[in-house]
């Protein structure tokens, strides 16, 4: 193993990342049939490390696949790995702490396979983001819908993303550097690729039911932080109508955690201000709970 390059856990064993080679008959590769995860660290220190394990064994569950180990062996490899990825962080950095497991390869000259099962750390892309956290973030609704619970459990964290990654591609051709936010087959607000979005209209917060889009672990927390903080949190169909008259909005997501947006359809917020008050009372709370100024920490990158 060289000093300069991450480790991986790859089917059993902690390798260097380039060492980790994956069968072309892999079926996560030949038909999308895998399931992921994605935490994230703040000051070297991953944040709620058991929800996203357990979140990965209940998509485990859903389609079928049996890696052969307990949570809590998960989380004890996954640990591992982090620190000994720890030394290669620069100053002010963290890591994306990705769990990816495929079906294996489909091999017909086999009588049974194994999934394929990798742990492993990416350098959060705080540079390109930072931005978002100064400007606000561009939302756009692309004319793609997203697959509905009675085709895909939204709350399996699949690594098939091609609903949404058509949905961006959509997106970018019109309005580079917006975020896509799809709607359901109802019409209504869903979800984007890896982010839950708020609306927030007289002092309330408004955010999609739990049983069309992934429940995000961030999502979550901000809805507990705004509990605590007596703001009002509604889980409803919310509409693009409601989304051209909030008073501000915010996405969240693993890596970005709460993120100000300042536009949907190249509309802008009836309140300008970036972040909003609710906005930034939920940051300044999450950060707290983090242990992390992550704003500060993407602003930095700006120089």
């Amino acid at each position: 193993m060289t000093t300069n390059e991450r480790v991986a856990y790859f089917n059993g064993q902690i390798i260097p990342e380039s060492q980790a080679c994956i069968s072309i008959r892999d079926t996560g590769f030949t038909y999308g049939n895998g399931v992921f995860d994605a935490a994230r660290t703040f000051n070297g220190q991953i944040f709620k490390l058991t929800e996203h394990v357990n979140r990965l064994f209940h998509s485990l569950k859903y389609v079928d696949l049996d890696i052969g180990l307990s949570p809590d062996e998960v989380i004890q490899l996954t640990l591992e790995v982090t620190e000994q990825n720890l030394p290669l962080l620069g100053p002010n950095e963290d890591y994306w702490v990705f769990h990816r497991v495929s079906g294996g390869p489909n091999d017909p000259l086999a009588a049974m396979t194994s999934p394929t099962v990798v742990i492993e750390c990416t350098p959060l892309p705080l540079k390109a983001r930072a931005p978002l956290y100064r400007d606000g973030m561009d939302v756009a609704f692309p004319s793609v819908r997203r697959i509905p619970p009675e085709c895909l459990s939204p709350n399996v964290k699949s690594s098939n993303y091609l609903n949404l990654t058509i949905a961006h591609n959509e997106v970018q051709e019109h309005s580079p550097g917006a975020w896509a936010v799809l709607l359901d087959t109802r019409g209504f607000i869903c979800e984007g690729l890896g982010s839950n979005p708020f609306l927030v209209r007289n002092g309330k917060i408004y955010t999609p039911k739990g049983q069309y889009v992934l429940e995000g672990i961030s999502r979550q927390t901000v809805i507990e932080l705004a509990n605590k903080l007596k703001i009002p949190v509604v889980e409803d169909d919310i509409t693009p109508f409601d989304a051209y008259r909030a008073d501000e909005a915010f996405i969240t997501s693993t890596s970005l955690c709460v993120c100000p947006v300042r536009s949907f359809s190249k509309k802008p917020l009836q309140d300008e201000a970036i972040p909003g008050p609710i906005t930034q009372k939920l940051t300044e709370a999450f950060s707290q709970l983090v242990d992390c100024d992550f704003v500060g920490q993407y602003l930095a990158q700006l120089g």
